[in-house]
């Protein structure tokens, strides 16, 4: 056994059948840690797929990996999503680079992210590169940080040429409830880091946001779609400050 994949996933009936058929032949394993408040199908349909599915309490992303790495039993670990495809010139990469004795402790792996239908190419969204390729006893999460979690390794990274496919957001709400969800994450990120909310941050964050994604990294590049996404994410920022301000009030 060379290599295990680990998914973390909460009621994703719908997309992860899609991404353990894309491990056939690559993964010695597919570990799915569900959440244990998940409601839907997706255990089953992770049974059927040949995974092997643990319940779990959730404790956040950075917990939920290193719980993964724990459990995991080959000495490589792919972290996937449960929207996410793993493709075929990416597998044959994998496959001779676990094989190298002199491999690097980890990989980052470029994605190719797809919004409303759409494959991106310029604010940030590619080449996107994710540090996903592990060797399970030289990699561990930082729990304090709460989203955008990557692994600290005891050895150095390398980088692969193959990609992910990520089917990123398919409807405005979805899209709505994720970034939400991050902008909380990462004002809690930041309450435990000790910052706190200045008046300069509901200016000065969200304009240096849409700068940097639409003008520095190319977002024009995608049209209006490209504008919408750089310019919500500049709101998200904004949020972020906001949810700061409400769990850590500035006392000065």
């Amino acid at each position: 056994m060379q290599l295990s994949a680990a998914i973390i996933a909460r009621d994703e009936a719908r997309h992860i059948a899609g991404c353990i058929d894309s491990l056939v032949g690559l993964a010695d394993e597919v570990v799915v840690l569900l959440d244990d408040r998940t409601r839907d199908t997706t255990a089953a349909v992770c049974v059927a797929h040949g995974a092997r599915v643990l319940s779990e309490p959730w404790r956040g992303f950075p917990a939920q990996r290193n719980r993964a790495l724990d459990v995991c039993r080959a000495p490589w670990v792919l972290f996937i999503d449960a929207d996410e495809r793993v493709e075929p010139d990416l597998a044959a990469e994998i496959r001779q680079m676990i094989a190298d004795p002199a491999a690097a402790d980890g990989y980052w792996i470029p994605r190719h992210n797809i919004f409303f239908g759409q494959t991106l190419r310029g604010g940030g969204w590619y080449p996107d590169p994710q540090l996903r390729l592990l060797r399970r006893t030289a990699a561990r999460y930082d729990e304090g940080r709460l989203v955008h979690e990557f692994a600290q390794l005891r050895g150095g990274a390398g980088t692969l040429h193959g990609h992910l496919t990520h089917h990123n957001i398919e409807g405005l709400g979805e899209f709505w409830r994720k970034q939400t969800s991050y902008a909380l994450a990462e004002a809690r990120t930041m309450a435990a880091l000790g910052r706190r909310t200045r008046a300069r941050n509901f200016v000065g964050a969200p304009v240096r946001a849409f700068w940097h994604r639409y003008v520095a990294l190319g977002g024009w590049r995608d049209g209006p779609l490209g504008l919408f996404l750089c310019a919500s994410l500049a709101w998200f920022d904004l949020v972020s400050f906001a949810f700061l301000l409400l769990i850590a009030p500035d006392d000065g």
